[in-house]
């Protein structure tokens, strides 16, 4: 999950997550985050499976913003979404 300058919260998912975290930074990623920045890295989870990181990455997405907050501050809820139970 990445911050931008305005307060808002981006979640995505990549391989690499620097690489991916330098292109936003160089307005090569998404939309969404061009003339956001500065952008600050706040929270990053390895996964796995492309098709398990996609679901997970739709869950946080769907979190109400207190819940991802949660998530920054404390990883609360984190292990509930791997398990596909509701957090």
């Amino acid at each position: 999950m990445v911050r931008c300058r305005d307060g808002s919260l981006y979640t995505g998912i990549a391989t690499d997550v620097e690489s991916r975290l330098a292109d936003h930074r160089a307005n090569k990623g998404a939309k969404y985050l061009r003339g956001r920045g500065p952008l600050k890295l706040v929270f990053k989870k390895q996964i796995g499976e492309k098709g398990r990181a996609l679901k997970v990455e739709c869950e946080v997405k769907n979190l109400p913003r207190r819940k991802k907050e949660e998530l920054i501050k404390t990883g609360a809820g984190i292990e509930a979404l791997l398990s596909g139970s509701k957090p």
